[in-house]
Formats: structure tokens, C-alpha cells, sequence
């Protein structure tokens, strides 16, 4: 019998049941505030390494000097596991290329060459040592670049013709003028050359239409800013915009196609606000293609409806990030970015202090990965063998057995890492796009990665930095045309400038319906040019 007061045993089970309750959830509680607390300091650090740090991928060979150096001090917790040997493939290690030779190069050999010739006085001529008179025995040549950038006007003088017979007999005295070529922009003052070099000072050079109207101002030449702009925008959407059409039916029957997107701001959007954000849809021919594209497209939003409209039915190879828009395109073989998972892995490693760890094990498989690659593009093929089949074979038996053992780590380790941490994050992401990933060992057309578009995309971005954002819909459309021709020309291996002075001349010359294949980048030569 319980004395008055006193709980009784099923009170006393109850609370210790509640405390218990109780102590299981600030358990779970602070095990979940741990995790955010881990997460939060790897983002704190990886914006911290953005902002401060090199940004490229290539200085992460610091971080695996560093992880080797503390590798003793450093015991492996209860995530890192024991270090995994990579497969045998027969693959021979590849010596590190010599790095550039320093010094001056020479200037090129086709630039024209202006002698200077600077002599001796007469009085000068007279041996120091006998005082009789020297000859000379040679000379000695050095170089300089000299520019000059020049402006000057056009007159267009056209004759004019009238018959004196009707102006003394006649009633009307017929007048007639004499014929000019057509003009890229007619009633302007710009010349397809002009009209070049703000277009390639602006898409090449990344300079604002603002600053390019100062350069001219300095120059003693009166053209606004809003002259520039038209420049740009009547280049596009007049002439310039029938090469990119012409280019993007190309591209739609090339076997292979890298996608990727960026972002834009336009500030005069109807229906939008001015810090809403747009996107830049990026699209490649592949690295082996005979004609090298390279398109963008300016869209409002990232929905799956603008790669469907650009690429239509498109049945070859597509390779794109994990984005799944892209993967909405059921016609198109759809291969993953492996520099993307093997980004995340740097993430990762650049988090830990002192590095090692799966992150470092992973970017190992990578680095045997990228290795295999490097060389597959210089093996021969085989008697009747092409050299996309040639790639394959050398994929097969030699990256093929990576990537076993790369699946097998990373089914091992996906447990024992917190799903929240940048680790888990690259370990899920790789194991969710496994297949996309792997499939490049299929096909010697395809491509491990994205990064030959990556790489062009950088050249917008870069650009971007300098004019932050377009004013408006119609600027930035045209403008989409115009670094797509610029990214093709490079692609192309083409001058820029030569080339637009080219095509603005020759396009208003020909009718909207007139074949312009000569015209497409890939097929300019520098005879057109000259």
C-alpha cells in the first residue's frame, strides 16, 4: 500500500517512459542541429575558397599534397574507410607534359615588316682608334609591334547623268543616278567595317556599348551610345540572324549536341520584374564535328518547353548536366557530365581541413578516368576500324573496369556519410546519374564531359561581368545571335573581325531566299576575307 503522496509504480514508469521520450528526441535534435552545423561550416568555407581562393579546378593538386603530408597525423574516422586501390587495366601512366618555355616570342611572320634605318653621322664615320674612315660590315635588326588604329570617312561620290537635248527640248529632264552597293544598315553612318569593330569590341572584348561610346568620344568621333545600339541590334536581327538560322539547322543534324544554360538579367521584361531572372540556353556541335557550332538562345525561364522548341525532334546524342529538363527530350540519347560529379568531390575535399579522406579517393578514380581519355583521343585505330570504334575498345578495357570499382566505393560509402554534408551530396549525385554518367563508354563519339561548352559558356559569363545585364527583350535576343557567331568563329578557329567584315558586306547584297552555306563560319577562308 503507497503512502499518501507518493506516486505509485505505474506513475513512476510513466514519467521515466515520458523522460526517455524525451531524452530520444534532444537526441534526435541535436544529432540534426550537428549535421546544419557541419553543413553550414562546409558552405561557410566553400564561399569563403569562391570569393578568395583560385578558382580553378586544376590548383586542387595542392590539396592532394597537403592530404599526403598529413596523412599520418590525420586518422581516418568513422566515414573515410580504408583506401581502395584502383583496378589494373593495363593503362601506362602518362608523364606530365614540360611546361612552356619562358621568354619573348617572335613577333608573327605575317605582319608586314617597315624598315627604320638609323646611321652614323659623317663625322661619327671616322675609326676612334687611326681616325681613318670605317666601312660598314652589317647591321644589326630589332623588332617593335607598332599599332595604329585609324579612323577615316568615306565619301560615296555617285555621278549623276541628264540629256541636254530633253533639258533644251523636253518638258522633263530624266536624271539618273548612278548605282551603290546595298549598305548593312541604310541611312547610317557606319560601314560594315564600323559596324565589325563595335560588334567584336563588345562580344569579343566584353567592352559595354557605354565605354565604346567613350573610346569614340576621345577619338573626336560623335557616336552615342544609342547609335551603338542600334548598330548592334539592326546587324542582328537584318543580316546576322540569317547565319544563325542557317547554323541551327545545321546543328539539329549533327550526331552529338552539349546543352548547358546560364543565367541573364533583362530589366524591361513585360510582366516581369527587372530582378527576375533569365537565361541564356547554350547549345555545341561536338569536338570532333567538321562544322563547329556554337549557339545561344535567350529564353525568360529554364522550363523543359525551350530546349524541346530549339531542338525539336532531335535523335542523336545529347549530353547535358543532371538537369532533368534536358532529359524531357525522349528522342535524344541522353549522356551525364562527369566533371560535374567530379566537381562535387572537390567540394567536398576543399571542406575538410586537412583533406584526405573519400573525397580524395574519389578524385582519384577521376584522375585515372580523365588519364584514359587523354590518351584514347591518340591511339590509332586498327586496319578497318574507325576512330570512334577505336575509342570505344580503349574505353571498354580500360575505363570500364574504373568505373566498377568506382560503383563498388561508392555503394560502400553512401551509408556511412551524412546525407546533408558535401560528401553525401557527391556520392548521392553520382550514384542518381550513375547510368547517364557511364554511358559515354559506349560510343567513341561521346564525351566524358561538358566542359568543351562549359568553356564557351565562360566567355559570355565573362562578358557579362562587364555589362551586367541587357535594358531590354530586343537587345537581348540580338544579342544572343551575335555571340553565337563570335563563340562559332572561335570554334572555327576564324577572326572574328575579318569575318564579320566579310559576311555584313557580302549578306546585303544577297536576296532573304539565296543560299549562303560560303558564308557559315566553317566554310570562310582567308581569301574571302582579303
Amino acid at each position: 500500500m503507497n503512502r499518501t503522496g507518493e506516486p505509485s509504480v505505474a506513475e513512476l514508469m510513466a514519467q521515466l517512459a515520458a523522460n526517455a521520450a524525451e531524452i530520444a528526441a534532444l537526441k534526435a535534435e541535436k544529432e540534426a542541429l550537428s549535421a546544419r552545423v557541419v553543413k553550414l561550416e562546409e558552405e561557410l568555407e566553400l564561399a569563403r575558397l569562391h570569393r578568395f581562393a583560385p578558382k580553378s579546378e586544376k590548383h586542387v593538386d595542392r590539396l592532394f599534397d597537403e592530404a599526403e603530408q598529413v596523412a599520418n597525423e590525420d586518422e581516418a574516422s568513422g566515414e573515410d574507410g580504408e583506401v581502395v586501390d584502383l583496378p589494373e587495366t593495363g593503362f601506362a601512366t602518362i608523364e606530365k607534359p614540360e611546361g612552356k618555355k619562358r621568354g619573348r616570342k617572335p613577333l608573327p611572320e605575317h605582319l608586314p615588316r617597315e624598315r627604320v634605318e638609323y646611321d652614323l653621322a659623317d663625322g661619327q664615320k671616322a675609326c676612334p682608334c687611326c681616325r681613318h674612315q670605317m666601312h660598314r660590315m652589317g647591321e644589326a635588326v630589332t623588332e617593335q609591334l607598332h599599332i595604329e588604329v585609324r579612323a577615316k570617312v568615306l565619301q560615296n561620290v555617285r555621278f549623276k547623268y541628264a540629256c541636254r537635248h530633253c533639258d533644251r527640248t523636253g518638258i522633263n529632264t530624266p536624271v539618273v543616278l548612278a548605282p551603290m552597293p546595298a549598305q548593312p544598315l541604310p541611312g547610317s553612318i557606319a560601314t560594315a567595317s564600323t559596324l565589325a569593330f563595335a560588334l567584336v569590341h563588345k562580344y569579343v572584348d566584353g567592352t559595354p556599348l557605354y565605354r565604346l561610346a567613350q573610346a569614340f568620344e576621345r577619338a573626336g568621333i560623335p557616336v552615342s551610345r544609342g547609335a551603338l545600339g542600334h548598330w548592334v541590334i539592326g546587324s542582328s536581327e537584318r543580316h546576322l540572324s540569317r547565319i544563325y538560322d542557317a547554323l541551327k539547322l545545321r546543328l539539329r543534324s549533327q550526331p552529338l549536341i552539349h546543352g548547358d544554360e546560364t543565367t541573364v538579367q533583362v530589366l524591361k521584361e513585360k510582366d516581369r520584374e527587372a530582378t527576375s531572372t533569365s537565361f541564356m540556353w547554350a547549345y555545341r556541335s561536338g569536338e570532333d564535328s567538321g562544322e563547329p557550332i556554337v549557339l545561344l538562345d535567350y529564353q525568360p525561364g529554364r522550363g523543359q518547353i525551350y530546349p524541346q522548341a530549339f531542338l525539336g525532334d532531335y535523335r542523336g546524342i545529347l549530353m547535358s548536366d543532371g538537369y532533368t529538363a534536358w532529359r524531357t527530350l525522349a528522342g535524344a540519347t541522353h549522356i551525364g557530365c562527369m566533371a560535374h560529379s567530379r566537381r562535387r568531390f572537390i567540394d567536398a575535399l576543399k571542406t575538410r581541413k586537412k583533406g584526405g579522406g573519400p573525397p580524395e579517393q574519389a578524385l582519384k578514380f577521376f584522375e585515372q578516368l580523365y588519364r584514359i581519355e587523354s590518351q584514347a583521343k591518340n591511339e590509332k585505330p586498327e586496319v578497318g576500324e574507325t576512330q570512334a570504334d577505336c575509342i570505344r575498345r580503349f574505353r571498354q578495357q580500360h575505363s570500364v573496369p574504373i568505373l566498377i570499382a568506382l560503383k563498388a566505393w561508392l555503394d560502400d560509402i553512401a551509408p556511412k556519410v551524412l546525407p546533408d554534408s558535401k560528401i553525401g551530396d557527391a556520392v548521392s549525385y553520382t550514384l542518381n546519374q550513375w547510368e547517364y554518367l557511364t554511358r559515354y563508354t559506349e560510343d567513341g563519339r561521346m564525351s566524358i564531359d561538358n566542359n568543351l561548352l562549359e568553356r564557351d559558356i565562360r566567355i559570355f559569363a565573362t562578358g557579362r561581368k562587364s555589362w551586367l545585364f541587357s535594358d531590354t527583350v530586343d537587345g537581348a535576343r540580338p544579342s544572343a545571335v551575335v555571340y553565337s557567331i563570335m563563340l562559332t568563329c572561335r570554334a572555327c578557329g576564324v577572326e572574328p573581325l575579318a569575318y564579320l567584315r566579310h559576311v555584313l558586306s557580302e549578306l546585303p547584297q544577297r536576296a532573304t531566299d539565296t543560299d549562303i552555306t560560303d558564308l557559315l563560319p566553317f566554310n570562310f577562308t582567308k581569301a574571302a576575307a582579303a
